[in-house]
């Protein structure tokens, strides 16, 4: 047999034809045939950049909470750390008030004097909480 005999049966291209289907067009999810309407796709990028920006102004608005709560962190800590490593000589009692002082020659201390009571650099009031940190109350002057 010569190869032009073998030639198998050519459907033109628009009919949606596979050897093991057969004829399938009718499964399709959209037409197949030339007279069906063109598809044309939707142009979305107007919904796409307004949902861009809403979603950038979430992460930026988000991003701004973490980093304030990141800086009330620091900065509690650092408080904790300046009142734990200042001298005192008593047990301090939760919900109390006690005052921070350095002396002239930079050590700090925690009293349980008042700022009008003595002339001493007045660093800040603080309360122990029932987690054991350090509350501020109010800074000096």
């Amino acid at each position: 047999m010569s190869y032009d005999m073998k030639k198998e049966k050519k459907y033109p291209d628009n009919v949606v034809w596979s050897d093991e289907r057969g004829y399938y067009a009718h499964l399709l999810p959209y037409a197949t045939n030339v007279g069906a309407p063109v598809i044309i796709p939707d142009n979305i990028s107007t919904w796409k950049n307004e949902k861009i920006l809403k979603t950038n102004h979430y992460f930026n608005k988000k991003y701004e909470e973490i980093k304030e709560q990141y800086n009330k962190l620091v900065e509690e800590f650092e408080w904790n750390q300046m009142v734990y490593s200042a001298n005192y000589n008593f047990q301090p009692i939760i919900g109390e008030k006690y005052y921070l002082y350095r002396r002239n020659n930079g050590e700090t201390f925690l009293s349980l004097i008042t700022p009008t009571e003595w002339r001493q650099e007045f660093i800040g009031e603080f309360e122990l909480d029932s987690d054991n940190k350090w509350k501020k109350i109010k800074y000096g002057q």
